[in-house]
């Protein structure tokens, strides 16, 4: 008797084990999908003025025939799962569509501020356009189309291909300013500077770019470039020279004073070069500072 009983007590166990694993993971699935329901409600409804409603289980009439069918509290729960699915997808469904109107609406407003601000933007150019005098020339690089035969003629010059990136970087820029295309010889010239710092050719490049400001009108900028040259590479091949150079800007700057003062520091920390192949420019260089 007792084994009986065992036998029919391990059946029981048997049968309701995988039913109550199945309701819990099914009540794991509606709690799951009724937050979500919840979140995606407070998406369509901000002001948060709509309450939580449980979706319809079945369409009408087939509702008295789904509870008389039911004979489990699984099933009842997988219905419930069926139907707040749906509710959720329709819901998703309509967050999307109202977030693909609101972003029409944030174009339109976008492009009618465009139109707006036009007018407006022409109203301050012509504005400022006046108030420039007639003295300084004003030059609208934004419409400005390139020169033909300039765009030929920088194209024209190749840059070499010797195997020596640093020098070939250096008589690219060289050809450039030798062409008078200044600019591009600047630009040039400044990136083999920066791209090989430590190639012999870095003081060559930096003391021609002082030199290419200088002869594009731009003396302050040569200033900066050549003082860099030799503060930083004394010792550099054309560090001398570009104390030269300026004393020159220095000149052109209406700083004659402070161009004697380079000059003489020249001939003191490179007296050879001074006394040699630099001695007619260094002549030069004080008769037009005005050196005692």
């Amino acid at each position: 008797m007792k084994s009986v009983i065992l036998s029919l007590l391990a059946s029981s166990l048997l049968v309701s084990a995988p039913a109550a694993a199945q309701n819990n993971g099914v009540d794991k699935r509606v709690d799951r999908l009724e937050q979500e329901m919840r979140a995606v409600q407070r998406k369509v409804f901000p002001g948060g003025t709509s309450r939580f409603f449980e979706p319809d289980i079945a369409p009408d009439g087939e509702a008295t025939t789904a509870a008389s069918n039911t004979t489990s509290a699984v099933s009842d729960l997988i219905t419930r799962v069926d139907a707040l699915e749906r509710s959720l997808a329709s819901l998703t469904n309509q967050v999307e569509q109202n977030g693909f109107e609101l972003t029409k609406m944030q174009n339109r407003l976008s492009a009618i501020e465009a139109s707006s601000a036009a007018p407006a933007a022409g109203a301050t150019a012509s504005g400022a356009t006046s108030a420039v005098s007639e003295s300084t020339p004003v030059q609208n690089s934004a419409t400005a189309a390139p020169d033909p035969e300039r765009v030929d003629g920088v194209a024209a010059i190749v840059m070499p291909d010797t195997g020596d990136a640093g020098e070939d970087a250096y008589i690219y820029g060289y050809r450039l300013w030798e062409a008078k295309f200044y600019p591009e010889a600047q630009t040039q010239l400044k990136k083999a500077a920066a791209d090989h710092p430590d190639h012999r050719r870095a003081s060559f490049a930096q003391n021609l770019l002082g030199r290419a400001y200088l002869d594009d009108g731009k003396p302050a900028l040569a200033s900066v470039a050549l003082y860099e040259n030799y503060q930083k590479k004394p010792r550099g091949g054309r560090a001398a020279d570009s104390l030269y150079f300026l004393s020159t800007a220095l000149v052109q700057l209406d700083k004659k004073d402070d161009a004697c003062r380079v000059l003489a520091e020249l001939q003191d920390v490179y007296p050879d070069q001074a006394a040699g192949r630099l001695s007619s420019r260094i002549a030069s260089g004080k008769k037009a500072a005005n050196c005692k």
